[in-house]
C-alpha cells in the first residue's frame, strides 16, 4: 500500500522538476550604468560696474534779505532740483546701467569759489552745476580751462557772460537778460503798449539789466518815455520799512513822468522792484523785476504737463518749486539725455553731443529745448508771472524767425559778440 504513494510523489516531483528544466531562462538584464554626477551650473558672467556720473553743486550762499519773506531761500535752494533730476536719471540709468550722484559744494561769503571747485576735480566731479556769480563763474571757468570739465551756469543771467566773456567750457542754462527783456518787451507790445517808464536801480547789475530792457524796446518797436533811477538807501528791506512809508516813498519816483502805458522795473539786486505795483503815482502796470515778471520758472506753472513736475518736487521736499530748482533740474536732465545717449560722462563728449542738431529736451515747456551753438545759451520760452498764475508764456503769437521763434528771445547769432576761448 505504500509503495504505490510513494512512487506517485517521486515522479510528480520528476514531473516538475522536467517541467522546470523546459522553461527557459531569461537573460539578466545588465546593471544600469551610474548617471554622472550633477554638474553645477556654469556662473553668469559678472555683471559690468555701473557707469558713475558725478555732478557737483557749486552754489554761493548769499546772505539775502528779500523783500518779501517769500522769497527767503530755503537750506536747499538750487541743489534740490538737481537732486529731484538725478533720481528721475537714475530711473532710466537702472536700464543702462548708469548712475547719478550730486555732490554739493556750497561756497560761504567771500569764499574762494575756486577751492571749492579744485575740491570737487579731487572727488573726480568733472561735470559742474554752478550757482555763482558772474565773476565768480568767470573764476571757475578759467581755473577749469584746459581741463577736462564742462560747467552749467544755472543762476547768473548776465549778457556779458554770453558776449565778450563767454567761455567755451560754460553752458548757459538760466536764461540772459536779453531774453527776459526780450520776453516783457514782446507781451506788451501784443498788448499794444508801447510806451514804457524804466526805473532802474542803483547796482551795476541793475544798469545791465536796464540796457537789456533799452535793447528789447529798439529790438521791438517799444518806447522809452523816460528813464529814472532808484538809489538805494540800504538797510534791511523789511526790518527798516513798512507798508505807510514804502507808500509814501513809492509814488515819488513815477512823479511827473510823461504819459506811458507800463513801467518797468530794472531792479537785479532785489531792493525796491516788488514794491512798485499799485504804487505808482498813476494808475499804471508795472513789468519787470515787479508785477508782471519775466522767469524761467514759476511755481504755479501747470500746463504741459508741468503739475507732474510740480507734485513730484512738493512730495520729496516739502515747498514749492522756484527757478533756481528748475534751472538745476534743467541742467541735470541735460547731462541725463547727453549719457543716455552716448554711454559715457566724458565732458569733451557731451559738450560735442549737446552743442549738435541731434540734441534737444522736453522741459514742461510745450516744445523741445536745444543750445544755441554761438553762445551755449539754452533755448527756452519765458514765463510771464505776476505771482500767482503764469499770465503769459514767450515767444508771442506774431513774433517770427528763420530757425526758431525761441531765437527772438535773447542775442541772435548775427548780433552775438561771443568768441568761444
Amino acid at each position: 500500500m505504500h509503495q504505490p504513494r510513494r512512487s506517485l510523489i517521486i515522479s510528480g516531483f520528476c514531473l516538475c522538476s522536467a517541467a522546470f528544466a523546459a522553461t527557459p531562462v531569461l537573460a539578466q538584464a545588465p546593471a544600469p550604468t551610474p548617471a554622472p554626477a550633477a554638474t553645477a551650473p556654469a556662473a553668469a558672467p559678472a555683471k559690468p560696474a555701473a557707469l558713475q556720473v558725478k555732478v557737483g553743486v557749486l552754489r554761493q550762499i548769499h546772505p539775502r534779505d528779500p523783500i518779501s519773506i517769500r522769497d527767503i531761500p530755503a537750506p536747499d535752494d538750487g541743489i534740490a532740483g538737481a537732486n529731484l533730476a538725478a533720481s528721475d536719471n537714475n530711473t532710466t540709468g537702472s536700464f543702462l546701467n548708469q548712475h547719478y550722484s550730486v555732490e554739493d559744494a556750497p561756497v560761504k561769503p567771500g569764499a574762494d569759489p575756486v577751492a571749492a571747485f579744485k575740491a570737487l576735480l579731487a572727488h573726480g566731479v568733472t561735470l559742474v552745476l554752478a550757482d555763482l556769480s558772474a565773476a565768480d563763474l568767470i573764476k571757475v571757468a578759467d581755473a577749469a580751462h584746459g581741463q577736462d570739465v564742462l560747467i552749467f551756469n544755472i543762476s547768473a543771467p548776465d549778457d556779458s557772460l554770453r558776449a565778450q566773456d563767454c567761455r567755451a567750457n560754460v553752458i548757459h542754462v538760466a536764461p540772459s537778460n536779453a531774453m527776459l527783456a526780450d520776453a516783457v518787451a514782446q507781451y506788451l507790445i501784443w498788448k499794444n503798449w508801447p510806451r514804457w517808464l524804466l526805473v532802474k536801480g542803483s547796482h551795476p547789475a541793475d544798469e545791465q539789466l536796464a540796457q537789456a530792457y533799452e535793447h528789447s524796446a529798439k529790438k521791438f518797436g517799444g518806447k522809452i518815455v523816460d528813464e529814472r533811477t532808484y538809489v538805494d538807501p540800504g538797510g534791511g528791506k523789511r526790518s527798516d520799512t513798512g507798508m505807510i512809508l514804502i507808500q509814501k516813498n513809492m509814488p515819488l519816483i513815477s512823479q511827473k513822468a510823461p504819459d506811458y502805458d507800463v513801467l518797468i522795473a530794472a531792479d537785479d539786486s532785489q531792493v525796491f522792484g516788488l514794491n512798485l505795483p499799485y504804487r505808482t503815482w498813476d494808475a499804471r502796470p508795472v513789468a519787470g523785476s515787479g508785477g508782471l515778471v519775466p522767469t524761467s520758472w514759476d511755481s504755479s506753472m501747470d500746463q504741459w504737463g508741468a503739475t507732474q513736475l510740480q507734485n513730484s518736487f512738493a512730495d520729496h521736499f516739502h515747498r514749492e518749486m522756484n527757478k533756481r530748482d528748475y534751472n538745476a533740474w534743467v541742467a541735470m536732465r541735460i547731462i541725463g539725455d547727453g549719457v543716455t545717449h552716448k554711454n559715457t560722462g566724458d565732458p569733451k563728449v557731451l559738450h560735442d553731443y549737446l552743442l549738435s542738431d541731434k540734441f534737444g529736451i522736453a522741459a514742461y515747456k510745450g516744445q523741445k529745448l536745444s543750445l544755441r551753438p554761438w553762445d551755449q545759451q539754452l533755448r527756452q520760452p519765458i514765463l510771464l508771472s505776476d505771482g500767482r498764475t503764469v499770465v503769459s508764456a514767450a515767444p508771442e503769437p506774431g513774433f517770427l524767425h528763420r530757425t526758431t521763434t525761441l531765437d527772438t528771445l535773447g542775442v541772435d547769432k548775427p548780433e552775438s559778440k561771443c568768441t568761444l576761448k
